[in-house]
């Protein structure tokens, strides 16, 4: 991949991240099928890189688990929006209903 190719594609995960709505989420995957890739860890990567100015939270693993050390932070910001969760709702056991926050851009 060039750099230039390169770079739209972070601004372009960057861009979507953006969009998702408080109480919302999208996978890596979803991130990346909107983009027309397959390639869920580069979004991973991505966002590892340079998501710390997008609300990173609102990008989670497939099975609706948080971002991955990241869970704690993650858990303020979902009970701040209100997004569904499931489990306990501690730092140790919870998940994102991923079937009720779903979100794809329009």
């Amino acid at each position: 991949m060039s750099l230039s190719r390169e770079r739209s594609f972070v601004e372009d995960v960057l861009d979507i991240v953006a969009q998702i709505p408080p109480g919302r989420v999208m996978t890596y995957g979803d991130v990346a099928a909107v983009l027309g890739s397959r390639g869920a860890r580069v979004v991973g990567q991505v966002m590892s890189r340079y998501g710390t100015d997008v609300p990173w939270w609102r990008v989670i693993r497939a099975g609706g688990h948080p971002p991955v050390c990241h869970e704690e932070r993650a858990l303020a910001h979902y009970r701040a929006e209100d997004t569904p969760l499931t489990g306990s709702a501690t730092t140790d056991d919870y998940r994102v209903d991923y079937a009720s926050a779903r979100w794809s851009p329009g």
